[in-house]
């Protein structure tokens, strides 16, 4: 990790003018919820992810409700290996047994968690980390996926463990915490029906919560720019009939799939607009809100 460095001064005039260009953005999202999913691997450089947390302050200062969903994917990879715990993958997604589900739990809800909990109140936020978990705020149901063999061609069901898929969604916690000017931190953690733990996919997992909250926005951060066409270049803005016309032509594939069904998922469940943007872009996330430079692909219905 690198060591933190204090931020460049910033003129009065200079501060003026970025206000001055701010304003109109400000008040067009004034009150909003903003559910912010931060991950990749930017979450493993402190200086990125102290930035983020200034910015996720000055989001809360210019009148908006950020909420936070990280994920930490690589950390718990390096803890599992450093306690010795194999980690295997399926159609895209750890398999989580009874062993691993407790690492998961441990690095996404405690140390990932209260790490950018204390950034975030560092830059004189104030700042509360959850879980899924906290007020069966995210019930999840066990999450199964299907896999063709490529040599038989024979469809098997792959058993993921203890990874789960959003199933109900109580936002009375959050309810209570955004009144209060508190910024939360949400870890993809989530109880399962019979008070049991469920690893969730930190996308889907911000999905669901953005569209429970009925979020003007879901910014997803990454580590690409956004949804890229056939040569490379970023798509600015897309629909959701689009979207689905470039999974079918192969535009959209692999690890992107994933995120842009959460995108079509959190649109239907109310959210106005999804954004995927580049994490490792510095202050992506103000560029996008109180900007006209946008910093990803914005997806509409």
């Amino acid at each position: 990790m690198t060591s933190p460095v204090s931020p460049p001064s910033v003129s009065a005039h200079d501060k003026a003018a970025i206000l001055s260009e701010a304003l109109p953005y400000m008040q067009q999202h004034d009150d909003a919820i903003v559910v912010v999913k931060y991950g990749g691997h930017a979450m493993g450089n402190e200086q990125v992810a102290r930035d983020f947390a200034r910015d996720i302050v000055l989001l809360e200062q210019a009148g908006i409700n950020p909420v936070v969903v990280h994920g930490g994917g690589p950390q718990i990879s390096e803890m599992l290996k450093r306690l010795g715990i194999k980690s295997e993958f399926a159609a895209g997604h750890r398999i989580t047994d009874a062993a691993s589900v407790e690492v998961v739990e441990m690095v996404l809800a405690g140390s990932i968690n209260k790490q950018l909990v204390g950034f975030i109140n560092a830059q004189g936020g104030r700042a509360v980390g959850l879980s899924g978990k906290d007020g069966n705020m995210v019930v999840a149901r066990k999450a199964t996926r299907t896999v063709v063999d490529p040599d038989s061609h024979i469809e098997r069901v792959i058993d993921l463990g203890f990874v789960g898929e959003p199933d109900t969604v109580d936002t009375t916690v959050l309810d209570q915490v955004l009144r209060s000017d508190i910024i939360p931190v949400l870890a993809p953690v989530a109880a399962s029906a019979e008070g049991g733990t469920f690893n969730v996919n930190a996308d889907t997992f911000a999905g669901a919560v953005a569209g429970s909250l009925k979020a003007k926005r879901l910014l997803l951060l990454t580590d690409v720019p956004g949804v890229l066409d056939k040569s490379g270049q970023l798509i600015e803005e897309l629909d959701v009939e689009r979207v689905r016309s470039l999974i079918a032509d192969g535009t959209i594939s692999g690890g992107m799939i994933p995120k842009v069904e959460t995108c079509i998922y959190a649109l239907e469940q109310g959210v106005e607009a999804v954004v995927i943007i580049d994490g490792k872009v510095p202050h992506a996330v103000l560029l996008e809100l109180l900007t006209d430079h946008g910093a990803g692909t914005l997806i509409r219905r």
